[in-house]
C-alpha cells in the first residue's frame, strides 16, 4: 500500500468531515462531539491529530498491520492438513474437538471454521431455512418419556452394505440409552432396546415411536376375537410394552419425534466419522465402540439436566420374568403326538404331572431373545428347547380344517420361508 493513501471506514469520513466543519468556523467542536458521538475531550484530541499528522491521525495505528493474535502460519497449515486427510468427515465442531484432544491444537471453533472456508473446505452439511414449528416441551423427570427409532444407512461407508442403528434417547435429558447395530430395524431391535433400557434404568412411563409395523399394526383385518374386545392385537413389541405398562405413543411425522430425528443425524455425522477414524468397518466391532466409548462421550457433550429431580423410572415388579415379557410368542395347539409344531419346527412335549398329556391343548409358545423356546400352558412352563434362529414374526391366517373360522382368524406365525430375508444369525 502506498504511504499517501489512506484507507478510511466511513465512520472516519464522517469524523474527517465534521472536524474540517470545525476548523472551518462552520459548526462548534461541541456540536461536532455530539454528532460523532464521542466526549468534548475526545473530540479535542481528534482535532489536534488532524491538524498535526492530517487524515491518517484519524485511523486507528493498528490498522493494515497483523493481529497479535493472528495464527501461525505454520499451525493454520497444519490444521488445513489435517482438515484434508485425517478428519475429512468431521464438521466444524467435531473437529475442533478432535484437535484439542487428539493433536494438541487449541483454536476457536469460528477460527477452524473461518480457515476451512476460506481454503475452500465447504460445510459438511448445507443449511436451508427451517419451516415454523412449535417446540414441544421436554418433559419434566427422566423415566417419563423415552423416544426410540431405527436408522438404516450405510453406516460403514459405501463400500459396505446397509445396516440399522437401533437408539433410544429419555426426552427429560436427552441422554443416550442405548444404541447397536442390527442387519434390520424390525422386532428384534425393539426388544432388544427394550430389554437393555429396563434391566439398566428401569420401566418408563411411556414410550414415543414411530408407527413402523414392528410397533403398530398397520393392517386392516380384525378377527372375530378382536371385534369382540374392540381392538386389534398388538405386534410383539406392543404386546411386551403392555406386559410391562408402558405406553405407547404414536408419532404421526418425523417432525412430531424430532428430538430423536435430530439424533441420527448427529450419529450420521459425528459417529460414522469417530468409526472412519477407527477403521471399524462391521457391525461387532461397531457396537463393541458404541458400548465402550461412544455413548458415554455423547452424552458427556449432549445431555442436560432435567428440570426435576426426581426419577419416574419404576422398577421391575419382583416375580416378573423378564425374558418371558421381552420375547416373541406364538399361539399354537398341541398335536396328538404331543408335540407342537411351529413353521417347521417340532417342540416335543414331556409328560406332565399325574402322567398327563397335553394333547389338543392350546400353549403359548414364547421365543426368548436368545433365541432358546418355551411353551407354557396356563401359566405354566411345560417344555424349552435350545436356540434357534430369530425370525421377524408375521400375521398370517392359520392352516385349519375349518375355513370359515379361519377366513375371520389371523395370528403370528414363525414361517422361516417368509423370511428369510430378515433372520439375525
Amino acid at each position: 500500500m502506498r504511504r499517501d493513501i489512506v484507507a478510511m471506514s466511513q465512520k472516519d469520513r464522517q469524523r474527517y468531515h465534521l472536524l474540517k466543519m470545525v476548523t472551518g468556523e462552520r459548526v462548534t467542536l461541541k456540536e461536532a462531539s455530539s454528532v460523532m458521538g464521542v466526549s468534548y475531550r475526545h473530540a479535542k484530541r481528534l482535532k489536534r491529530r488532524l491538524l498535526s499528522e492530517g487524515a491518517r491521525g484519524l485511523v486507528h495505528g493498528n490498522r493494515g498491520r497483523p493481529s497479535a493474535r493472528a495464527l501461525d502460519p505454520e499451525l493454520s497449515h497444519r490444521i488445513i492438513v489435517l482438515s484434508r486427510t485425517t478428519y475429512r468427515q468431521f464438521n466444524d465442531t467435531h473437529f475442533t474437538e478432535k484437535l484439542t484432544e487428539i493433536e494438541g491444537i487449541t483454536v476457536s471453533r469460528d477460527t477452524v471454521r473461518r480457515l476451512r472456508r476460506n481454503n475452500g473446505i465447504p460445510p459438511k452439511r448445507k443449511r436451508r431455512a427451517k419451516g415454523h414449528c412449535k417446540r414441544r416441551d421436554r418433559k419434566p423427570h427422566e423415566g417419563m418419556m423415552v423416544l426410540w427409532d431405527g436408522s438404516p444407512h450405510r453406516w460403514f461407508g459405501e463400500d459396505n452394505s446397509p445396516c440399522c442403528l437401533m437408539a433410544a434417547i429419555d426426552d427429560a435429558t436427552s441422554e443416550l440409552l442405548d444404541a447397536f447395530f442390527v442387519p434390520f430395524e424390525g422386532s428384534f431391535g425393539y426388544l432388544t432396546l427394550l430389554e437393555h433400557i429396563v434391566i439398566r434404568y428401569g420401566i418408563p412411563c411411556s414410550i414415543y415411536q414411530d408407527c413402523h409395523g414392528s410397533l403398530h399394526r398397520n393392517d386392516d383385518h380384525w378377527s372375530l376375537e378382536e371385534q369382540l374386545n374392540g381392538e386389534q392385537e398388538p405386534t410383539q413389541v406392543g404386546a411386551a410394552l403392555k406386559a410391562l405398562g408402558i405406553t405407547p405413543i404414536f408419532a404421526l411425522t418425523p417432525q412430531a419425534k424430532g428430538r430423536v430425528e435430530r439424533l441420527f443425524g448427529v450419529l450420521q455425522d459425528r459417529l460414522i466419522a469417530e468409526m472412519g477414524l477407527e477403521g471399524i468397518t462391521d457391525m461387532e466391532a461397531g457396537n463393541l465402540f458404541l458400548k465402550e466409548h461412544f455413548i458415554a462421550d455423547y452424552n458427556r457433550r449432549f445431555a442436560v439436566m432435567p428440570e426435576g429431580s426426581q426419577k419416574a423410572w419404576r422398577r421391575l415388579p419382583s416375580g416378573l420374568d423378564i425374558n418371558r415379557a421381552i420375547s416373541f410368542r406364538y399361539q399354537a395347539v398341541v398335536g396328538n403326538d404331543n408335540a407342537v409344531r411351529l413353521g417347521g419346527m417340532l417342540i416335543d412335549i414331556p409328560e406332565g404331572p399325574g402322567h398327563r398329556g397335553y394333547a389338543k391343548a392350546t400353549v403359548e409358545v414364547r421365543q426368548l431373545l436368545d433365541g432358546s423356546w418355551r411353551v407354557y400352558y396356563q401359566d405354566t412352563l411345560i417344555a424349552h428347547t435350545d436356540p434357534t434362529p430369530l425370525r421377524e414374526p408375521i400375521r398370517a391366517k392359520p392352516r385349519r380344517r375349518s375355513r370359515a373360522r379361519a377366513a375371520s382368524e389371523e395370528q403370528w406365525v414363525y414361517l422361516p420361508s417368509a423370511v428369510e430375508r430378515g433372520h439375525f444369525h
